[in-house]
Parts: C-alpha cells; sequence; structure tokens
C-alpha cells in the first residue's frame, strides 16, 4: 500500500479574524475541521494567542493521526490573515477545507496550493 502525501497551504484576507477572547472558538472551528476531513486527533488541538505588536494573533495546531494541522490568525490587520496549513498521509477533500473556512471567517480572498508529494517530485541523486 502507497501512502498520500497531500499538503495544503493556504492564505486568507478575513474581516471578521476572531481576537484573544475567541481562543475556545477557534479550538472548535479546528475539531470540526478534524471531523469534516475524517481525520483522526492524536493530540491537541493546543492554542496560543501572542500579543505582540506588528505580530498579535491566534496560533492552533494539532496533531493527527497522519501528521499535522496549524491556522495561523493575525487580527491587527485590516484585513486580517488567516494561514492554514495541512499535511496528510491520508486523503483528504480540498473543498470541504474551503467551505469551513468560508462557513466561520468572513473571507474576501483567498489563495491556496495544494500538493501531492506522493509523486512527480525531482530526485537529485547525490551519489
Amino acid at each position: 500500500m502507497q501512502l498520500d502525501h497531500k499538503h495544503l497551504v493556504l492564505r486568507a484576507e478575513v474581516i471578521n479574524c476572531p481576537a484573544e477572547e475567541s481562543l475556545h472558538e477557534v479550538l472548535e472551528w479546528m475539531k470540526n475541521l478534524i471531523k469534516k476531513i475524517d481525520m483522526k486527533l492524536m493530540q491537541g488541538p493546543a492554542i496560543s494567542y501572542v500579543d505582540q505588536p506588528g505580530n498579535r494573533g491566534t496560533t492552533c495546531m494539532a496533531l493527527i493521526e497522519t501528521s499535522h494541522i496549524v491556522i495561523h490568525i493575525w487580527d491587527e490587520l485590516e484585513p486580517g490573515i488567516i494561514q492554514l496549513d495541512i499535511y496528510s498521509c491520508k486523503e483528504f477533500k480540498l473543498d470541504i477545507v474551503m467551505n469551513h473556512i468560508k462557513q466561520y471567517f468572513n473571507v474576501i480572498n483567498i489563495q491556496y496550493k495544494f500538493l501531492d508529494r506522493t509523486s512527480g517530485m525531482k530526485i537529485i541523486d547525490e551519489s
């Protein structure tokens, strides 16, 4: 059996970034995302808020059975910025992730790369 190696890197501009007092909402968002993409939570999610000017916002991460999910949210910018990273050795559906982001955040712009690292990578022979 060959494992999948799927990697989503996503950046979104949003209007309603959750602030420090909304950490519980981000935790619930992460737990729901894990369920929706049919992953198994191994550890976390863990969440933290950074109150440093120029870098203020929330980071939430979860270890899943097949790798990890991390979201960074910068709430002091207008619009706010979200960076999401999902890496998994199990297939997951991009449209489910996109819909989950759009249901919770007021997205005004979204960009992403969805990489299939299973094949197509250049092999360099260093020998």
